[in-house]
């Protein structure tokens, strides 16, 4: 494991701690986006472990669609084109107060690199063969996309 993910690791609790107290209701923002071929972008970051959705958190005075905008450009290196789908709110049971908006995103295009600061490592994957390591978020929403699981209200 590399320092940074070490680092990373040991200062995510007390991150969350700081979110806890200054900020009793957070909500985040994560896209699933298509590339036309059946495949979706997981992005994998320095810091925490497993291959995720691009996305984070909302800041004050940022929309929903603007933080999402700002995450899909740094953390994939692609710019919206046209509205993204909103597929849903959840309730993020691992933090209490915390809520996932959740896009689809059918039109884009490159505007750049991940930000290799944050991401590790991203790439396209055919969504009936994702990673090793694809987190059970990811699993649970492409299950829920292609009907093969019931919609949930939990991330």
């Amino acid at each position: 494991m590399s320092l940074r993910r070490r680092a990373g690791a040991a200062l995510t609790p007390a991150f969350r701690t700081w979110f806890r107290l200054t900020r009793p209701m957070t909500l985040g923002v994560r896209a699933m986006i298509e590339d036309g071929q059946g495949r979706v972008l997981l992005i994998r970051h320095t810091y925490v472990e497993g291959w995720h959705f691009p996305g984070g958190g909302v800041e004050r005075g940022q929309t929903a669609l603007e933080a999402l905008a700002h995450e899909v450009r740094d953390e994939a290196g692609l710019a919206l084109e046209g509205a993204p789908d909103l597929v849903g709110l959840f309730r993020n049971p691992r933090f209490e107060g915390d809520h996932i908006a959740f896009y689809r995103i059918a039109r884009w295009r490159t505007c750049g690199e991940p930000d290799p600061r944050e991401i590790a490592e991203w790439g396209w994957f055919d969504t009936g063969r994702l990673p090793d390591g694809a987190v059970g978020s990811v699993r649970a929403r492409l299950g829920e996309a292609a009907g093969a699981v019931p919609a949930s209200t939990d991330w």
